[in-house]
């Protein structure tokens, strides 16, 4: 696992790593592990963020991308690639959240579940290879639930400050969510591996390249979607209402409210559905506006 960190990742300098009973657990009990009061979260962003701080009885705050207007706090959760936008964050970006960290004690927390899947030119990055060896007060946290399709095995990790793992480790071994040792062999040997994974990328930007035109010629402005297993689109209206004209065609698509109140225009769509749905998604998509 440390040589992927070190070859994949680009990590460098003191760093440890810890195998988890899931990223969406650790996502969720983070702010409990590491006793955070005060808790920043994306305004469009996976909901269990806010799930986790409540869980801790943080006082949570969702904030934009710019980490310079940023409040201090004890915990900030980044989220790049984006679930569920899909937008990356740019190396520039990242340095400004490190430095946001560097100046207010802030630890955070880098979910990087989608890394793996860039839809184009533009490549994900790890804030702990921006970092460039200093990691004190940065976490990454990855799941082999979408790199490896291994989510029923509950298998991801994290990787970063020495001194915050060390805390997470003494705090969860008396919690006993310790990650079982087939488990943590079989994340070995996904980790060895990136045949895999440029594979199954290669699945979703094909899958992408099907459905965008479709949903882009039912007046859908796609937005981002640089990386990931999902669209982000809107056609100006209700997520409700986008969510109710696809469902007339039997596809489903989750409303973007579910991701903070700045998304009820919005609505995602997953890439998960296999080649043959996409393609017959798309067609229904076109026969629905006469193309």
């Amino acid at each position: 696992m440390r040589r992927w960190a070190i070859e994949v990742l680009g990590v460098s300098g003191e760093f440890d790593l810890l195998p988890t009973v899931g990223s969406k657990e650790l996502v969720a009990l983070l702010p409990t592990l590491l006793s955070a009061e005060t808790v920043l979260y994306p305004k469009i962003a996976y909901p269990t963020y806010l799930v986790g701080a409540m869980i801790a009885k943080a006082q949570a705050t969702e904030v934009d991308i710019d980490a310079t207007a940023w409040p201090s706090a004890d915990l900030a959760w980044v989220n790049s690639p984006s679930n569920p936008t899909g937008r990356i964050h740019s190396h520039e970006e990242l340095q400004a959240i490190i430095d946001f960290s560097r100046t207010t004690k802030t630890v955070v927390a880098s979910d990087e579940c989608y890394i793996n899947f860039p839809a184009g030119e533009i490549q994900p990055i790890s804030i702990l290879k921006v970092a460039a060896g200093n990691n004190t007060g940065l976490l990454a946290v990855h799941s082999l639930s979408k790199r490896s399709n291994l989510a029923g095995y509950r298998a991801a990790l994290i990787v970063g400050d020495p001194a915050l793992i060390a805390t997470i480790r003494e705090v969860r071994k008396h919690a006993g969510l310790m990650v079982p040792l087939p488990v943590q062999r079989a994340m070995t040997l996904a980790l060895a591996d990136e045949v895999h994974v440029h594979e199954q990328a290669a699945r979703y930007r094909a899958r992408r390249a099907v459905l965008q035109p479709a949903l882009e010629a039912a007046g859908f402005v796609v937005e981002f979607t640089d990386a990931g297993l999902y669209i982000w689109c809107s056609r100006g209206e209700s997520d409700w209402g986008s969510v109710a004209w696809l469902a007339e065609l039997g596809i489903l698509a989750t409303p973007g409210h579910f991701y903070g109140p700045a998304g009820d225009h919005h609505i995602r769509i997953a890439l998960t559905a296999t080649d043959a749905e996409i393609t017959t998604a798309a067609a229904r998509i076109k026969k629905a506006i006469g193309t």
